[in-house]
């Protein structure tokens, strides 16, 4: 499997990925990989610097001949999304990935490739490994925990690089240059219950739902997948109004940022009503694949289950269901000036339950400020309404487009001359760390861009062979060519 991965060109960028894929390298467990980068430094002789966050800043001088360009900082994270499907055995703080060929992309055998940003990584340790390569000065910055947090990002002091561009290697459409993404924040609302005893003449089932496709909850939200956490809801919600349904636990979704793809709940039905309960799969099934046309292999079960010690009490139970109900989910706004680009978006990532609590954590991502703050109001009243309470944080800021940038000229002229097409120059709905890197740097003229990466963040990740070559071939163009100081 990896001679296979390793013979593939660019060879030394692919080597490089292979390697990384070998590195359990979770957002927030990053330490494998840190030091995997300390030993690249210190066999290649290269300068480096860790920050007081971890993440790691290294330096090459310029090539002869090439003094009098600008220095660029080529920038990518060091963290993956850790997922997985259900019936996987991976442990992602410890196994390394599967990584295989299939046809003209490279792919993992049940998890998450890693390509999202393995593939920017590697290209960045082969460019500094290589004395060969023509370029000015160069700077990497590799950031940590870019999927949970960007606390790498949030952390980076002003006065460690002087670049005067930034490379961000984290886009995942080749052709396409980004020159803005969505700002975001993190929304946490809780409901506190007190615990019921089972009322007599109740029947136990395990309730799950699975099946989905998931995805990234920016870049896929304008697809319109069902979100398992939605699709738990309405049978949830209808068979308590009509069944008298009654809850005992629930967890659905693993992180902010992924659609979630899998929810399961532990319910209670009155025996006279379990025949009607039984029939909701079909009914649910029927009715979401008439909207959400990617999710063919949606799948609902309903099976007997071991009777629960206590229920989430009546109250509490309308209150949560009736703000997941009423709870924005998916595309909020479309972009008034951008054609066929979400402005404002939100995804309800997690739900779960225990100890008393009911936590509902989710993600909101927008180009326009007010129109966040707009969303974030609009969530805080439905969760106050019915009884929770929602906290916001997390806040990160988007990167506004500069459609006269420098960097963006060159890029799009070397394009047109290497492959005789203009490529597209777009603004991604995502939280590219742009954004917050451009505001503790403000002089940096930033461009995103990288090959084509299919389902990051979901078990379907994968990333395209041929779009790497062109992504390298291109990458080492624009050094070579880039703007003079």
């Amino acid at each position: 499997m990896s001679n296979k991965i390793i013979n593939l060109e660019p060879k030394t960028l692919w080597k490089n990925f292979y390697e990384l894929t070998q590195i359990p390298r979770p957002s927030k467990k990053e330490g494998k990989v840190i030091q995997y980068i300390i030993e690249f430094c210190k066999e290649h002789n290269l300068d480096y610097t860790i920050d007081e966050v971890q993440n790691i800043i290294i330096r090459k001088a310029a090539k002869k001949g090439f003094e009098n360009h600008k220095k660029i900082v080529l920038q990518a994270h060091l963290d993956i999304v850790p997922q997985k499907n259900s019936d996987k055995v991976h442990d992602f703080e410890k196994d390394p990935i599967e990584a295989y060929i299939d046809n003209e992309w490279v792919t993992a055998n049940g998890t998450t490739l890693g390509a999202d940003n393995g593939i920017g990584v590697a290209a960045i340790l082969a460019i500094f490994m290589d004395n060969n390569i023509e370029h000015g000065a160069l700077e990497a910055l590799l950031t940590i925990d870019e999927e949970t947090g960007m606390t790498g990002a949030f952390g980076l002091k002003p006065g460690l690089l002087d670049a005067d561009i930034l490379l961000n290697l984290d886009s995942e459409d080749e052709g396409e240059l980004y020159i803005g993404c969505a700002g975001g924040v993190d929304t946490s609302a809780t409901f506190e219950y007190t615990e019921e005893d089972v009322p007599e003449g109740f029947k136990a089932f395990k309730v799950s739902v699975g099946g989905l496709k998931g995805g990234h909850s920016g870049i896929d939200i304008i697809l319109k997948r069902a979100n398992a956490n939605k699709v738990m809801n309405r049978i949830l919600i209808n068979a308590n109004e009509n069944l008298g349904l009654r809850l005992a636990s629930i967890q659905g979704g693993s992180l902010r940022n992924a659609i979630p793809r899998e929810s399961v709940a532990i319910i209670v039905i009155p025996e006279a009503e379990v025949d009607t309960f039984m029939s909701y799969p079909d009914e649910i099934k029927e009715m979401y694949l008439q909207t959400a046309s990617e999710d063919t292999k949606l799948n609902v079960t309903i099976e007997p289950t071991d009777m629960p010690d206590k229920l989430i009490d009546v109250v509490t139970l309308d209150g949560f269901l009736n703000s997941i109900h009423a709870m924005p989910n998916g595309v909020y706004k479309m972009s008034e000036d951008i054609k066929d680009v979400v402005e404002t978006s939100s995804n309800l990532a997690i739900i779960k339950s225990a100890n008393g609590k009911i936590e509902i954590l989710s993600m909101q991502r927008s180009s326009s400020k007010d129109t966040l703050s707009k969303l974030c109001k609009q969530l805080a009243n439905i969760f106050d309404e019915n009884g929770g309470k929602a906290v916001f944080g997390g806040e990160y800021p988007g990167w506004k487009p500069n459609p006269n940038s420098e960097i963006l000229n060159t890029m799009k002229s070397l394009y047109n001359k290497m492959y005789n097409k203009t490529p597209e120059v777009k603004v991604i709905h995502a939280g590219l760390e742009c954004g917050l890197l451009g505001s503790v740097y403000p002089n940096w003229d930033m461009i995103s861009f990288g090959p084509t990466i299919r389902f990051p963040h979901s078990p379907d990740e994968k990333v395209n062979i041929e779009t790497v070559s062109k992504f390298w071939d291109f990458l080492l163009n624009t050094l070579k060519n880039s703007p003079l100081k």
